[in-house]
């Protein structure tokens, strides 16, 4: 039985976001057709076509998908359909909130590698959990820019 997480809340900006959604999906649609015409029609190479492809689709793919947060005492878990990234509080040193998210930093203040080192929680459409959820980082991590 495992422990009942201090808070918890799903996000999936697909759906809680149609305008710009249905603007992502018009441009992939548009860049899908354009890279065709350069890669397969005009240079004949279908390998950049389907490499690009799957480096377009795969970093936009956390939008298009339900993420699941948990936070617990010890530790913080984040769960995508097929992969669950589970980190302690130890884990990061600061962090900053913006109007979609926060950004559990690695550093004792922001960087620039902080996308790739850090943890991004996403906001879900209503934000309610977001005084739970600040009240909570600011107990585990304490430092907050």
């Amino acid at each position: 039985m495992s422990p009942k997480p201090l808070l918890s809340w799903t996000s999936w900006p697909f759906i809680e976001r149609p305008l710009t959604s249905l603007l992502l999906v018009s441009f992939l649609a548009f860049l899908t057709v354009l890279l065709y015409g350069i890669t397969i029609v005009n240079w004949n190479t279908p390998f950049f076509y389907f490499g690009g492809l799957v480096l377009v689709y795969g970093s936009l793919l956390p939008y298009f998908i339900i993420t699941e947060y948990e936070l617990y005492e010890r530790e913080i878990r984040v769960r995508y359909i097929f992969i669950t990234i589970k980190r302690p509080w130890t884990d990061f040193g600061c962090f900053y909130k913006d109007k979609r998210g926060v950004m559990l930093s690695t550093f004792k203040m922001p960087r620039r590698l902080d996308p790739f080192r850090g943890q991004s929680l996403r906001f879900s459409k209503t934000q309610e959990e977001v005084p739970a959820l600040l009240t909570i980082l600011r107990e585990k991590i304490g430092r907050e820019y």
